[in-house]
């Protein structure tokens, strides 16, 4: 049973670990230490590892080979400590997101000028995100961009999805997305880390029960098929 839910938790262990990749990857651009997808590469790399130990385990356990259960111990001990120092990272990295984020977003809007590649990204947080300016979108005023159009509008990605004729004028603020991008990507990145880390503890407990039945296998004495016979009577 052990060994089925090793083989399911690898499974849930890659789905995480690429859900947290694939989420940073889209806001790489506001995030200056790279170092942030150390826990999510750990988790990949435990994943593939349990795996390859599922079989080794399964074969030890069916041959009841002491040395096998000791490997298997052994290894299944590396990745429970592997699961908590990616909990320990994610945890410190969680609380890391603020300020890098806070630190990097408003140099990024800086940047935009509706042609170069800062735009794309800043359009595309904007949409998918349904935000406006970094505080919020008072924000656009003070930028390059909105000096140099002279309209008194704000980036098209900044209307809400359900203004069908937005020009991104500020005198229509209805239209408009208000929240800022700050609040709205810290929150996003925080509940991406805090759900991995939520999984990562799960799967710790699952490996801490298991080093427990691999130790009972272990430590099982051996039964030599002959039972003793006791008489008072002898030949």
């Amino acid at each position: 049973l052990f060994l089925i839910a090793l083989q399911a938790a690898a499974a849930g262990l890659s789905y995480v670990g690429a859900y947290v990749i694939n989420t940073y990857k889209s806001y790489d651009n506001f995030l200056q230490d790279k170092y942030a997808l150390l826990p999510a590469v750990i988790i990949i790399c435990v994943a593939v590892v349990m795996f390859i130990i599922g079989l080794i385990g399964c074969c030890a356990t069916f041959r009841e080979s002491r040395v096998g259960l000791g490997l298997f111990l052994a290894i299944i001990l590396i990745i429970f400590i592997a699961e908590v120092s990616a909990f320990v990272l994610g945890f410190v990295y969680r609380e890391k997101v603020k300020t890098d984020v806070q630190g990097t977003m408003r140099s990024v809007f800086e940047k935009y000028d509706g042609k170069n590649s800062e735009s794309t990204v800043v359009d595309y947080l904007q949409e998918q995100l349904h935000c406006c300016g970094v505080k919020n979108y008072s924000d656009w005023t003070t930028t390059q961009w909105f000096n140099s159009t002279g309209n008194n509008s704000v980036p098209l990605s900044c209307c809400q999805q359900k203004a069908k004729n937005c020009t991104g004028h500020l005198d229509q603020p209805q239209e408009l997305n208000t929240r800022g991008c700050a609040q709205e990507l810290e929150s996003g990145l925080q509940s991406v880390i805090s759900y991995a880390m939520l999984v990562i503890l799960g799967f710790a407990i699952v490996k801490f029960f298991g080093m427990l039945s691999v130790c009972v296998l272990t430590c099982k004495k051996e039964e030599s098929g002959y039972q003793p016979l006791y008489s008072g009577v002898f030949a």
